[in-house]
């Protein structure tokens, strides 16, 4: 038998994949040509919890970790891209609402540092023809002495598909494999 996907089930994920690209490139570029590179404003918050936008480039993952390997992650981020396509479109896990919108904001998140790694944001490096190859990031946080990693819209949506993600996986009911003593009456 062969499993339909309801017909807004693409849409769907076209439409919030591309808000989440739009939304995080959008932001990005503002914030970026505000600020300019490593730098930022005053504290917006300024109490134990401490907020301001605070420009950084990175070239590794998170918490600045792998720097250096901005290729390595833009290969696993079209490599995440396409298994999340296949397994919702292809495997038909697009039959459930809440997968295909969860995926959709890993997707528009991927998506969207994906196009940083790739340096097609077009920010110099002093003394080089190419573009950087890294993450722009801005939201800064501290809470008390500790210093949360800076990071972006595209981080944003990522950590909610994931939290989605984890949701699901959760409240999902358990299927009962099927076996002869459940089948016979």
């Amino acid at each position: 038998m062969t499993v339909q996907l309801p017909k807004n089930r693409l849409p769907t994920f076209l439409i919030l994949s591309s808000i989440c690209l739009v939304v995080d490139l959008w932001s990005k570029t503002a914030i970026f040509a505000a600020y300019g590179v490593r730098n930022g404003g005053d504290w917006l918050l300024d109490s134990w919890v401490k907020f301001r936008f605070f420009t950084s480039l990175n070239e590794g993952a998170l918490w600045g970790m792998g720097q250096g390997f901005a290729w390595v992650f833009a290969l696993l981020s079209v490599g995440a891209f396409l298994g999340i396509v296949y397994w919702l479109f292809v495997k038909k896990a697009a039959e459930s609402m809440w997968l295909t919108v969860s995926l959709a904001f890993v997707s528009g998140g991927t998506l969207g540092n994906l196009y940083d790694r790739l340096g097609l944001h077009g920010i110099p490096v002093p003394g080089r023809s190419e573009p950087i190859k890294a993450v722009r990031d801005f939201f800064h946080f501290q809470f008390g002495t500790f210093d949360w990693a800076i990071f972006n819209v595209a981080d944003i949506c990522l950590v909610t598909g994931a939290i989605m993600l984890m949701v699901q996986s959760v409240l999902a009911p358990v299927e009962q494999p099927v076996t002869s003593a459940n089948t016979e009456a």
